[in-house]
């Protein structure tokens, strides 16, 4: 998150961001473990721009640590005993590598996209997960800056998940099924929705 823009919805963050909160986060946090190389248990993970870290609960089987620019969501995600320090993702570096890193909604707050792939590639030892809007980058240009990076494997998937509104369960498991329709997947990312995306080093991804 930005410093200050968020600060006054911090203390109820994940509750007020997230029509269905518990649904939305289980979901990423499932393809966070499993998309790409997956993810042993007691591994850590460190999750930029994690607001008041609410994603941590929806990881039980790793290690969490979030960082976010904001104090206010620090000291709201602390006060749950939730592991975030402050930190700004343009710049944060951890005290030791991680297996994976995450970022949701928020690579768009990297100054220069690039350098940001090349510092996580320097402290990420697995994977790198985040989600990506094709309406707002060219999926190739992100490969492109991804393999400069030194991340040369890319995996992603179509995330039908709505934020703002929650689903019927019958609704949902429809959506579900047309994030693996391809054509018809495409057609619905070219006006909504994001790909949750995973980069990571050499041929295999198991």
């Amino acid at each position: 998150m930005t410093g200050g823009k968020y600060d006054a919805r911090a203390e109820r963050w994940s509750e007020t961001a997230y029509a269905d909160a518990a649904t939305y986060l289980a979901r990423r946090g499932e393809l966070v473990l499993s998309l790409g190389p997956p993810l042993e248990r007691g591994e850590l993970v460190l999750d930029l721009a994690c607001g008041d870290g609410g994603f941590a609960d929806h990881l039980p089987s790793v290690r969490y640590l979030g960082v976010d620019s904001s104090p206010e969501m620090v000291r709201a995600a602390t006060n749950r005993g939730r592991d975030v320090v402050l930190g700004d993702l343009n710049d944060y570096e951890p005290p030791q590598p991680v297996a994976a890193t995450t970022c949701f909604r928020a690579i768009y707050y990297a100054d220069d996209r690039a350098a940001f792939f090349g510092r996580v590639a320097g402290y990420t030892e697995r994977k790198f997960v985040f989600d990506l809007n094709p309406r707002q980058y060219r999926v190739d240009d992100v490969r492109a800056d991804l393999r400069r990076a030194g991340f040369d494997q890319f995996e992603l998937r179509p995330f039908f998940s709505p934020q703002r509104f929650a689903l019927p369960g019958q609704a949902a498991g429809f959506l579900r099924l047309l994030e693996r329709g391809g054509p018809v997947a495409r057609l619905v990312l070219s006006v909504r929705f994001s790909y949750l995306c995973a980069a990571f080093r050499g041929g295999k991804n198991t």
